[in-house]
């Protein structure tokens, strides 16, 4: 190629790789053994230029070598980076990574139950570790150059999203920062805001997916493709897709009409054989079992692969099935490679503890190259799963939807089980930004040559739906951000109550409603122009026309209300008459499409009572079931009813009446119109209307015959521009008020905080108090709640385990609340304490109200959970697994990471505590010793 280049291009060529190799680009390309694609180039080049960037790319696409390079870049400029991710687990991961790269010299780790080196240049840490430095002002800042936000679209989560606003707000200028993201559809607009408060930050987005993403849906015996053409390739081409036109009829067929005995009296019947093939086909279509799913899976060659359940019983429920049906994926060398792996690695776990555990069932589905992945495992076992199956050992996970977040774990293949997912309030169908980060892990870089999406064939499926679903990339990222009480004490010991106040209205959460706010505020300019015409249309030469039209208005709306009052009376006093009616009743139904002569057969009933007829129970007051002079049976409305009603005579309906019967309606109807059909109905007097009798009209009557405006010739004319002016004022306001809502509002809520922290004496202006001091060091959901309990002395006397036990309804929320069982708490000092814990919160509770801090917005202080207290106590006074485990009705991992919450805010606590006359600091730490053994203390790192 250079042999056909004229000197002066070769020349220029070789300068070009001079610059390039003179980057710190160059060795870091070097250490890969693939080429960077162009997206991480430009990032990476950006990066050395001195800017921050926000990288957002799908899932699997390469995106944490940007993260890398930054961790090069401060290595080799002699500066620290931290490395930060949302989960312990990813740091973990992303630890062992960066120590097999530059040697654990120069990595750390630094998570809530670990640390490890903590003052080397590069540390991983999770983002809470991070921001708790920030506010601490801790000496491990200095030198830094970097940080690495990996995940960094977790900013959308409700319960930790605003972590990750408060580092990128509070991190020093000088710090250059790196975003991770997964694709959203606003990456622009977070860009433009990292723009706004980090300074010049380059955003690049990629759609291009390395690997192609083949869609499938599977029904029966036959896996269909969703798309009829996949021309797309995973984002590399503008080709249209069309849905499948087999799973199409597939919908439609399942969907038809089933075969019913009526069509023959309706003319409509079915021919035999119609039928027999409409059945045959019906048999094809069926929802595929789970080691069915599997076995075809394998047949195909689309293992492995990883089944999304939304549901840790299920997953665990599907290896058993998979064994129970004798699925084998693995020979026998990688059996016993499984099992030498899954021995060294669980060595450290008491024998006496594996059975608890459920080691053994574990190992049988591991050897099978099957397993479940999911937050109630043990941490140890899930490590396991995760290196086995990288390994190419495990081939089948089950797991639920907690593996797709950032965990490195890619499959061939991913299979969804259903599109609707338990969201912690009710079931919902998966969002399109679910389905990208659940499918994002089927196709493996640098080993597969497409990954593979199946969805499972469920009743009632919409193929065009799913495919929606697959072919839309919106996923727009959304702040949760929400000031607390610990991050008002820390801003305004930091920086004042003022400057603080400025800090929170940078945050993303203000940017998005700032940004909501300018075409509101548009359309309130263009009203407000509008509004000045009018007025001049409305001019009255003879007076004030504005205030003329204002007297008009009162007067409507003061006979719009008296008019609606009568009719409310009218209803009540009809519903009052239908409630007297009883079966036999000959009435008239005044007005509707059943008007005149009818026998009230059932008189209906209020809400609250059966009414017996086909146990129908109503809502909106009686409706009665009559027979029309007509012979037609119908049940009445109290829209049919707009006057009161009244029996006109009595006649007996034959217990033999059957109302589907022609002939009983027949003969009855004949019955009514001789018992009644000369009765003339008494015609309902119209009352006299309440406004003329109103005080309030009558003058307002008189003044506005008195006002000069009455007698203007262009009164009607002026009336109507008054008419339009009202109209347009009045949705000026409501925009007005839209604005004012969505202006400040951060900095409105942080200001009620502040009050309500005034108010209990944590702040005097700009000063922080001792106890306020106090709550500064203590992070988490009922920090204010912690805070007062230390305060006020509720845990002196109480040993180690009573403490535990305390403390563990601070951090602890039940899965799914059970307000019917009320939950077992150890007895004595620590009852008593847990009772003060609750009495405390209804205080705060109460204060919250009156300062308006609504924690329907997520802010404020929830109830503390008692549910975790007895397991804890139990724990923590030495008691085995097995009693403990059995006692909590829990799975070994939940307890695991609630042990290590409790483990947490202990620490914090122990940190907190009065150091005179004061047992709580000596006995937090010696529950933490007391909680951290065994298989809560087996280490995740090493």
């Amino acid at each position: 190629m250079t042999e056909d280049l004229s000197p002066a291009e070769r020349y220029a060529a070789a300068r070009i790789r001079a610059v390039e190799e003179a980057t710190a680009l160059a060795p870091f390309r070097a250490l890969y053994d693939f080429e960077l694609d162009p997206f991480q180039i430009e990032a990476c080049q950006a990066l050395e230029a001195g800017k921050g960037v926000l990288v957002a790319a799908p899932t699997g696409s390469g995106k944490t070598i940007v993260g890398e390079f930054a961790v090069h870049l401060a290595l080799q400029q002699g500066r620290k980076c931290f490395y930060t991710t949302p989960i312990k687990a990813l740091s973990n991961q992303k630890y062992a990574d960066l120590v097999k790269r530059y040697g654990a010299d120069k990595v750390g780790l630094l998570t809530g139950d670990n640390s490890v080196n903590s003052d080397a240049p590069v540390v991983v840490m999770t983002t809470e570790v991070l921001r708790n430095m920030l506010y601490a002002g801790s000496q491990a800042l200095r030198g830094l150059g970097h940080v690495v936000m990996d995940e960094v679209h977790y900013l959308s989560d409700r319960f930790r999203g605003a972590v990750w606003e408060e580092v990128i707000i509070h991190l020093p200028e000088s710090v250059t920062l790196v975003s991770l993201s997964a694709t959203v559809s606003n990456a622009e607009e977070f860009g433009d805001w990292l723009d706004t408060v980090r300074g010049d930050t380059e955003v690049i987005v990629s759609e291009h997916r390395p690997v192609p993403l083949w869609q499938h849906v599977m029904a029966g015996r036959r896996m269909y493709d969703l798309f009829e053409e996949e021309t797309d390739h995973g984002g590399r081409g503008v080709a249209r897709r069309e849905v499948n036109p087999d799973l199409v009829r597939l919908a439609r067929m399942e969907n038809q009409r089933t075969y019913n005995p009526r069509d023959r009296r309706r003319g409509k019947m079915v021919r035999e054989a119609d039928r027999e093939r409409e059945r045959r086909q019906r048999n094809r279509i069926w929802t595929p079992g789970r080691p069915e799913v599997i076995d075809r899976l394998d047949a195909e060659g689309l293992l492995p692969a990883i089944t999304f359940i939304f549901s840790r019983a299920a997953c665990e429920a599907a290896v058993q099935q998979c064994l129970h049906a004798g699925l084998r994926l693995n020979d026998e060398d990688a059996r016993t490679r499984v099992r030498e792996i899954v021995e060294e690695r669980t060595s450290s776990i008491p024998r006496e503890d594996l059975h608890v555990l459920g080691y053994y069932e574990w190992l049988e589905g591991l050897e099978r190259g099957i397993a479940a992945h999911h937050a109630g495992m043990l941490p140890t076992f899930k490590e396991v799963v995760e290196e086995l199956f990288v390994r190419g050992l495990v081939k089948a996970v089950f797991a639920t939807e907690t593996l797709a977040l950032g965990i490195n774990m890619p499959a061939r293949s991913v299979v969804l089980e259903k599109l609707v997912k338990w969201n912690g309030e009710q079931h919902a169908d998966i969002t399109p930004g679910e389905y990208t980060q659940l499918t994002g892990r089927a196709g493996r870089r640098g080993i597969d040559v497409e990954g593979h999406a199946v969805v499972l064939w469920q009743r009632a499926m919409d193929p065009s739906a799913l495919a929606g679903l697959a072919g839309t990339r919106t996923y727009p990222l959304r702040s949760s951000f929400k000031p607390s009480y610990n991050m008002a004490v820390n801003l305004v010991q930091q920086f004042g109550r003022h400057r603080s106040r400025e800090l929170l209205e940078t945050s993303f959460a203000q940017f998005q409603a700032d940004k909501s706010v300018v075409g509101i505020s548009r359309q309130v300019q263009r009203n407000e122009e509008g509004l000045q015409g009018y007025r001049e249309g409305m001019t009255c030469h003879l007076g004030d026309f504005e205030e003329y039209a204002r007297l008009r208005r009162d007067l409507k709306d003061r006979e719009t209300e008296l008019a609606k009052q009568g009719a409310a009376q009218r209803r009540a006093a009809a519903a009052a008459s239908l409630e007297k009616l009883k079966p036999g009743d000959v009435i008239h139904v005044p007005t509707g499409k059943f008007a005149g002569l009818a026998l009230v057969l059932d008189p209906g009933i209020p809400a609250g009572r059966t009414n017996g007829h086909r146990g129908f129970e109503y809502h909106d007051g009686p409706r009665p079931l009559v027979l029309t002079a007509e012979r037609q049976v119908k049940r009445l409305a109290s829209i049919d009813f707009p006057v009161p009603v009244e029996a006109l005579e009595r006649m007996r309906v034959p217990k033999s009446f059957n109302p589907r019967s022609p002939q009983s309606r027949r003969d009855l109807a004949s019955a009514l119109r001789t018992k009644a059909g000369h009765i003339e109905p008494e015609r309902h007097r119209r009352q006299r209307s309440a406004a003329a009798d109103d005080r309030e009209i009558t003058r307002l009557r008189a003044e506005l015959r008195a006002h000069p405006c009455h007698g203007c010739d262009e009164r009607e004319d002026h009336a109507r521009w008054a008419e339009r002016y009202h109209r347009l004022h009045r949705d000026t306001r409501q925009l007005e008020r839209r604005i004012e809502g969505r202006t400040n509002t951060i900095a409105r809520t942080f200001d009620r905080i502040v009050a309500l922290l005034s108010e209990m004496d944590y702040l005097r202006d700009d000063e922080v108090t001792e106890h306020g001091k106090r709550l500064a060091r203590l992070y988490g959901e009922l920090d204010l709640l912690a805070s007062e309990c230390l305060r006020e002395g509720v845990w002196e006397g109480l040993n180690p385990a009573e403490l535990a036990a305390c403390v563990s309804a601070l951090v602890y929320e039940a899965r799914q609340s059970d307000d019917a069982v009320a939950p077992k708490v150890p007895a004595g000092r620590a009852k008593a304490a847990l009772g003060e814990m609750v009495r405390i919160w209804g205080r705060l509770d109460a204060l919250e109200e009156e300062f308006r801090i609504n924690q329907a917005e997520g802010v404020g202080q929830r109830e503390p959970d008692l549910g975790f207290a007895w397991a804890a106590h139990q724990w923590a006074s030495d008691k085995g697994l097995d009693e403990v485990l059995r006692e909590a009705e829990m799975p070994a991992g939940d307890f695991v990471r609630w042990c290590k919450q409790v483990i947490d805010v202990l620490g914090q606590i122990a940190a907190a505590a009065p150091r005179e006359n004061s047992t709580v600091a000596k006995n937090a730490r010696k529950a933490v010793d007391g909680l951290l053994r065994g298989v809560v203390a087996y280490s995740s790192v090493g």
